[in-house]
């Protein structure tokens, strides 16, 4: 699982113009869906001369659109996570489990990894219900605002987590948001003791979650399960009497089901290299 980015190790073997090529790729966010040379190359730090020809190739292999002066990202930039997907059989190892947690509970339920400082979601099982924060694959929200980053920090080395408080920009969303590190790092290590993390109205309101670690045959955690929903549903108490049973359930079965998937469980674990 990664934490924040360490400096980049370039050697002989690195490509820069790869690098560079995939952080204008990455540029793009719900925030920025439309940019110019000029905003790209102020999103990306590169030079506008760089920035351009990144632009240019990119289009021509079909990941960037444009319109205008404004370039975009295509549908075709899917391809890479189909590419995980299947190559990974995420799909195949931990959908049906959180589909059984979402029919049982009525919650949608997802599976996430530690990316930088941000969870990154692999697998969301919707509900019908309309939510305040749409998630899915490839989604990223702030680890400590999350019941599915708590775990996952919590079950970081102690170097790591400090690490992470150190590094990490600690935003409020609502007033409810808890931004002290030595709150957080209290509140992880309960999770830690406890094998469960929950929020409540912290990321935004009206959401309430809790999350339980996935290991891979031993103590190492390598992902998370959740289960959301909102608060005029349940409370957080209400959320550990009825949903964590479930959860820990498919947790089980999903760490069974990783073991014919060694491949997946190397992928994950290759972030924190």
């Amino acid at each position: 699982m990664a934490m924040p980015q360490k400096a980049t190790k370039k050697d002989g073997e690195f490509l820069s113009t790869l690098e560079r090529g995939l952080s204008v790729l990455r540029a793009f966010s719900r925030e920025r869906p439309e940019m110019t040379l000029s905003e790209v190359a102020t999103v990306t730090s590169l030079s506008p001369a760089v920035a351009r020809r990144c632009l240019h190739t990119l289009v021509e292999l079909g990941y960037i659109g444009r319109k205008d002066k404004l370039f975009l990202l295509t549908p075709e930039v899917m391809s890479f996570a189909s590419a995980f997907l299947e190559s990974m059989n995420v799909e195949q190892a931990v959908r049906p489990h959180l589909q059984v947690v979402r029919d049982r509970t009525g919650d949608s339920s997802s599976m996430a990894v530690l990316s930088n400082s941000d969870i990154l979601y692999l697998i969301h099982v919707s509900t019908n219900r309309m939510v305040r924060l749409a998630a899915g694959m490839g989604t990223r929200f702030p680890a400590y605002a999350t019941s599915l980053g708590r775990i996952l920090l919590a079950h970081q080395p102690a170097a790591r987590l400090d690490e992470y408080l150190a590094s990490t920009e600690l935003q409020r969303f609502t007033d409810k948001s808890i931004t002290d590190p030595a709150r957080l790092r209290n509140i992880m290590q309960q999770a830690r003791n406890n094998d469960y993390a929950t929020i409540q109205d912290e990321l935004d309101y009206g959401i309430v979650s809790v999350a339980v670690p996935i290991r891979c045959g031993g103590p190492e955690v390598i992902a998370a399960i959740n289960c959301s929903t909102a608060t005029t549903r349940v409370d957080a108490s209400e959320m550990l009497e009825t949903r964590l049973p479930f959860l820990r359930e498919a947790a089980k079965e999903i760490e069974i089901e990783l073991q014919r998937y060694p491949a997946l469980v190397h992928s994950i674990k290759a972030q924190s290299s």
